[in-house]
């Protein structure tokens, strides 16, 4: 082994670890209002009434959860919701989209450009942007973009919410919805990457 190799990847591990994260755009502002904007994975279709992830997460918060969830929405026809987003004066808002988008056929280029689009708002309204990546069979495409998208815009990401809940039937109402259980795990994934940011 050549001696170089190993201070070289030393080196390298070095850089990843101690590379500074992007910067979250608007953390300090002045609003509190948390809201959850997406389709049916945000409004809690497959569960009993107060089972949603916005529900179970408002638990974990201590705080209400605005759930601006519609089933069968689309990122590409989410925009047009935006004024409903932003008159609550959110200080963090949940971006949910694009399994429909997917599910339909349509582009995942067009589904990123509209998440862009709303990210944009959102953070030109002072709140935080949080993308939330569906992540289900299929989609490593939207991950991949919507991550790089959270980085670029100084967005929080959160990554693949059905990953570990897609597959196993314990966890689902249908084909393709979490059920109560399902999603009281989704809300422990988005918490755990939110809870940083989210004002006490």
């Amino acid at each position: 082994m050549k001696k170089w190799i190993l201070p070289a990847a030393l080196i390298v591990c070095a850089w990843y670890f101690m590379k500074t994260p992007p910067e979250i755009k608007n953390l300090h502002n002045p609003y509190t209002a948390v809201v959850a904007f997406g389709d049916s994975l945000t409004a809690g279709y497959g569960a009993p009434k107060g089972a949603s992830y916005p529900d179970v997460l408002a638990k974990k918060l201590g705080r209400p959860v605005i759930n601006l969830g519609l089933s069968g929405d689309t990122a590409v026809n989410a925009p047009t919701r935006l004024p409903d987003v932003l008159a609550h004066r959110p200080h963090i808002v949940l971006i949910e989209f694009g399994a429909n988008d997917y599910m339909r056929g349509m582009s995942c280029e067009e589904a990123v450009r509209a998440v862009a689009q709303m990210v944009e708002a959102v953070q030109n309204a002072g709140a935080v942007a949080v993308i939330v990546d569906t992540g289900g069979p299929g989609m490593g495409e939207y991950t991949k973009a919507y991550q790089r998208l959270a980085e670029e815009k100084g967005a929080v990401f959160v990554p693949a919410i059905l990953k570990g809940i897609f597959h196993d039937r314990r966890y689902k109402s249908d084909m393709v919805h979490p059920n109560a259980a399902g999603y009281e795990k989704v809300a422990e994934k988005v918490y755990k990457a939110i809870k940083p940011y989210v004002k006490q």
